[in-house]
């Protein structure tokens, strides 16, 4: 498999992943969803989820790549204030905990980046 190939696939399945996860565990996402969305806030964990493995099967295929990989990158930057939302809501909690809330801020920068790496095809 080319390095191209390795990280499209690498990226396809964290979003596969995550698309599951908010699917199967939505009670762990909802409570981050920000507050300002409307409706309710299973919706949106629920709609991310499917969002997630839409783009991950975007990024999978060769033919659709460079368009998934953009919407990866949109979709990181989309989810930027739901990690906000569970580092302010996080802050009083245990020395562990907030930094798993707080690393997930940073941690966006080169989600975006990567995506947009596969997206170009550069590898």
């Amino acid at each position: 498999m080319t390095t191209r190939r390795a990280e499209a696939a690498a990226l396809a399945g964290l979003l596969a992943a995550a698309g599951v996860t908010h699917l199967l565990r939505p009670g762990f996402y909802d409570p981050i969803v920000p507050r300002a969305l409307p409706g309710p806030a299973r919706f949106w964990t629920y709609a991310s989820g499917v969002a997630e493995l839409t783009v991950a099967a975007a990024v999978a295929h060769p033919a659709t790549r460079r368009t998934g990989g953009m919407a990866a990158a949109a979709l990181f930057a989309a989810v930027l204030p739901a990690n906000a939302q569970m580092a302010y809501d996080w802050r009083h909690r245990s020395l562990a905990r907030r930094a798993v809330a707080y690393g997930r801020l940073p941690v966006q920068a080169p989600l975006i980046w990567w995506a947009v790496r596969v997206a170009r095809g550069r590898s």
